[in-house]
């Protein structure tokens, strides 16, 4: 399934591409897959809630890979398709509040981000002390 995005052209990959191959930074302009968490905390909300929103985000965000959550905050992480880490980052920045009311997500803010490349995610599982890949995939309690 190839997914277009507002803010970015659709270069010349594709959405299912294997997040673990190309997409360096002398591809040009050609989008490239970047691996975001994003940290969502708020006031606290049923857990049934949480977790049954979440997975509509899932749902509804194909890319998504794991996402890890409590009763007053959570963490998403997933790839996204981008031309560059602006674009990534705006994308990323706008997923909670374009889809809090279609999956009924708490009002909660947005509280981190991180935007990296694959080949930095890679290498940072590789030496040991970046985030261990994303196993089992969906939505788990903390």
């Amino acid at each position: 399934m190839r997914r277009a995005l507002t803010s970015v052209g659709t270069g010349d990959r594709h959405g299912d591409e294997d997040p673990r191959g190309g997409g360096g930074p002398d591809d040009g302009d050609a989008s490239r897959l970047w691996h975001i968490t994003l940290s969502v905390s708020g006031k606290p909300a049923p857990l049934s809630e949480v977790r049954r929103g979440l997975e509509q985000l899932a749902h509804d965000h194909p890319f998504l890979l794991t996402s890890r959550y409590a009763d007053d905050h959570a963490e998403i992480r997933y790839w996204e398709e981008a031309r560059d880490l602006h674009d990534a980052a705006a994308v990323a920045l706008r997923l909670w509040g374009e889809h809090r009311s279609s999956a009924q997500l708490p009002p909660w803010e947005i509280v981190g981000l991180e935007v990296i490349d694959r080949a930095t995610y890679h290498q940072r599982v590789a030496e040991g002390y970046g985030p261990p890949p994303a196993h089992p995939v969906g939505v788990h309690p903390y």
